[in-house]
Formats: structure tokens, C-alpha cells, sequence
């Protein structure tokens, strides 16, 4: 086993912050001495679960991160911290509820079946002033602003440090680019094993925020901070492969996209599944702005507004854009990295085992309409409207509850609702002026 005591000597590492995700995807960590890390290794650091978002009560005895040496991370910008993800256990079990265990034990079952999910992110993100009122680039204002050089170059010096710190991770970044909204930017690197896809995706969020306060701005993952503006997506590449990861099982050269049985099983089991999963790859109030949005100032929302899979074509909520491989287009920034990697495994799980079949291709502008009629042939089903529906579709998914236990789907039900009833008694200036001399 990796000895990370053994590690900080050689790499000069002084202190590890032993880290966990919650239900609400929040990064929680203990800054650990180097010289205790020994014995955090074997018993992991100590937390009180009822202070996170984990569904707990002050009762519950106290539950350990383990720290992971396999997802050690050297902060390239404070090279004596060193990052761990850690999994979560209690009274010498592994808690249920801990996004990084459930992911783990999708992935075992996948194992089991000879699969192995890989998978790549695409991280949006916008530079704001520091309430989040507007974006901090007063220049940006190009009605159709995507890939603008001038507003990228602005930014160079805040980019090239998040890239630089990627580059020296090995991460393979390659490349870096100004998104359709005013102020909002894109970062890609390359895929990998679903579990440290969902790792690189928790700390990338971290370094992305803090690289940018560094220069004095904010940086948001909010799915819709600006109403007239396009969204912050979190789109997820993925392809499963055998169990050595040589072979892409998805790949198959003589279907017409390039798309295996297997691949059309595994989108069948996604699409199946896609209203329900909406709770996790779009957790918050302000994610149902995203999408089913209308169009921004940019002429488009990127966001899809139905369950319906394409060829190369944006408007979906699947995209094929090559061979062996899908762009699932629901996630966006609120996304837990773990929760959404652990939905879209489960559900293409069953869609293999079931043989779910994900319906016809659609080769339309699903922008531009379109006929009910077309809707209807094509069996397309309009995503949720609100959180609160997306939840009781969670909350009912047999599918779902299956793969992750009832007390998993409880737990997330139970706090997202408490959510959902804490923005429901949030009475909004909208309410005023729209009722006030009804």
C-alpha cells in the first residue's frame, strides 16, 4: 500500500487535507499535519456527520474519512498541502449515503459484469464580481460572445494558472475557451476511469475557485446565475470498456454513427431513467432554469428540453458526436461529480441487463419546435419543470432505488425536499409585483 507519511518527506508535503463530498456535493475537509497522517491513513480523520449534508442526527457516532492515496493531489499553487478524497465509514462500515462509496460500489458491479466506465467532463464556469451580481469583465458584451479572443485574453493570466496547474496534475488538458455567455469559460481535459473523472471533477471546482480569488474575482458553477444568459452545463462524455480498458465496448464500426448493441442498451437504460435522474444531474431550485429555458441573448440555451438522443447535434439531451462514444447534455454545474457518475452507471446498468431499447434517433432542431406529432411518433418525453417534480420521480424510480438502496434514495429525497420547502416559503419580489392588488 502507498505510505503517504513515506510520500510527504520525499515530496516536501507539510499538510493533507483529507477530504469528503456530501449529498449536496459540498467539498468537506480536515487540514491534517504530515506528522499524524500515519495513523489517518489506517482510521481516517474524524467528522460529525449531522454537520453535513449526509442525512444524520447529533446521536450518530462519529464517522472517519479514509483517505484514498491513489487520489493524492500535490496543489500545484501551495505545493506543501497535499488534497486526498476520502470514503466515508462508521462503526467500521462504509456509510451508504457517501457519494464516493456509492460511486465505488456502482463501479464494482460493472466489474463484476466485465465493465469498466470512462468518462470526461466539461466544466462551465463564470468570472464574477464578488456578490455574483454581474459578471467582472464590464468589456464582455458581445451578443453572441462564444469563443471571443479578446474577452479569453482578458482572462489569460487567471486560464493559463488553472491550465498550468492541470499540465503539471497530468491531466492532459487541451484546450481552453471563452463559452457562449458574456463571462463564462470552458476547460477540457481527458477522460479517464469514471472514479478519478468524478475526483479530478471535485478538485477542479476547488482549484477553479480558489486560482480565481487569487486575482480577485469569483468563480460560480451555478447552473443559471444570470437570466439572460446562457447556463453553466456540465456535460459528460461516456463510453464503457472491458475490464482491462483496452477494448471499447461501445464502439462498433459498421452501425451508421458507430454505436454498439451494448451502447444503445446502455443510452436505453439513461433515457429510461432520465426524468428521475434529473434530481442528481440537476440538484437545485435554480438548475430548472437551465433547462427547458428559452432562448438567451447569445440566440440559444445549449440546454436540451426533451429525452431525446441525436446524432452531432446539439439540441438533444444526447449527442453522438463520434464513434464509440455519448455526450450526455443534462448535468450542469450543481451536479454532485459523484452522484452523477454513480446515476449514469446505474442507469446504463440496467439498461443492458433489460435490453432498453433508447427509442428512434432524431436528426431535428429541437429548438425550433417541434410538431407534437413528432414528439409523440418519436416517444420523446419533456424533462421535469421544477425540482420538486424531478424529486418524486426520484423519489419513485425503481431503477434507481434498486442500484442505490432505499436508504441512500430516503436520505437524498428527504434533504432535497427540505430544500425545496425552504425556497417554497422564500416569498419573492415576483410574488409582489405580480399579486399584491389581485
Amino acid at each position: 500500500m502507498t505510505d503517504l507519511a513515506a510520500i510527504a518527506k520525499k515530496k516536501g508535503i507539510e499538510y493533507f487535507l483529507i477530504s469528503f463530498v456530501d449529498l449536496f456535493g459540498v467539498l468537506r475537509s480536515k487540514l491534517v499535519p504530515a506528522r499524524a497522517i500515519g495513523d489517518m491513513q489506517k482510521e481516517g480523520a474524524g467528522f460529525a456527520g449531522f454537520a453535513t449534508w449526509l442525512d444524520m442526527t447529533p446521536a450518530d457516532p462519529d464517522m472517519f474519512s479514509v483517505p484514498d492515496p491513489d487520489s493524492l493531489i500535490q496543489l500545484p499553487w501551495q505545493r506543501e498541502v497535499g488534497w486526498l478524497a476520502g470514503d466515508l465509514v462508521m462503526n467500521g462500515e462504509f456509510v451508504d449515503q457517501a457519494p464516493r462509496v456509492l460511486l465505488k460500489r456502482e463501479i464494482e458491479k460493472a466489474a463484476k459484469l466485465g465493465y469498466r466506465l470512462k468518462t470526461g467532463v466539461e466544466c462551465e464556469y463564470f468570472l464574477v464580481n464578488a456578490d455574483g451580481s454581474a459578471i467582472f469583465d464590464e468589456r464582455d458584451t458581445q451578443a453572441k460572445p462564444c469563443y471571443d479572443q479578446s474577452a479569453l485574453m482578458r482572462r489569460y493570466d487567471v486560464v493559463k494558472e488553472i491550465c498550468d496547474c492541470m499540465l503539471e496534475l497530468g491531466w492532459d488538458p487541451y484546450q481552453n475557451d471563452h463559452e457562449d455567455a458574456n463571462g463564462q469559460f470552458e476547460m477540457n481535459f481527458e477522460y479517464d476511469d469514471c472514479l478519478r473523472t468524478a475526483d479530478k471533477h471535485v478538485f477542479f471546482k476547488f482549484m477553479v475557485k480558489t486560482i480565481a480569488e487569487k486575482h480577485g474575482l469569483r468563480a460560480t458553477f451555478m447552473p443559471k446565475p444570470f437570466a439572460n444568459l446562457t447556463g453553466n452545463g456540465c456535460h459528460a462524455h461516456a463510453s464503457v470498456w472491458d475490464n482491462t480498458g483496452k477494448t471499447n465496448l461501445f464502439l462498433d464500426k459498421k452501425d451508421e454513427v458507430g454505436i454498439s448493441e451494448l451502447g444503445y442498451n446502455f443510452l436505453g437504460g439513461v433515457m429510461h431513467s432520465a426524468e428521475s435522474l434529473c434530481a442528481i444531474f440537476n440538484p437545485t431550485v435554480n438548475s430548472y432554469k437551465r433547462i427547458n429555458a428559452p432562448r438567451t441573448l447569445s440566440g440559444a440555451t445549449w440546454s436540451p428540453n426533451t429525452v431525446s438522443f441525436t446524432g452531432n447535434n446539439r439540441t438533444h439531451m444526447v449527442r453522438i458526436p463520434d464513434a464509440g462514444r455519448f455526450e450526455f447534455r443534462l448535468m450542469d454545474g450543481a451536479t454532485n461529480p459523484y452522484l452523477s457518475q454513480a446515476g449514469l452507471l446505474a442507469a446504463g446498468l440496467d439498461g443492458i441487463a433489460n435490453k432498453r431499447d433508447p427509442g428512434t434517433r432524431l436528426d431535428i432542431n429541437m429548438y425550433e419546435g417541434p410538431p407534437e406529432s413528432v414528439l409523440r411518433k418519436a416517444k420523446a418525453r419533456k424533462l421535469p419543470l421544477n425540482l420538486l417534480d424531478a424529486i418524486r420521480l426520484f423519489d419513485k424510480s425503481k431503477v434507481l432505488r434498486e442500484a442505490f438502496g432505499d436508504h441512500v434514495v430516503d436520505s437524498y429525497v428527504k434533504l432535497r425536499m427540505a430544500d425545496w420547502n425552504s425556497f417554497k416559503n422564500h416569498l419573492s419580489q415576483w410574488e409582489r409585483d405580480h399579486t399584491l392588488d389581485c
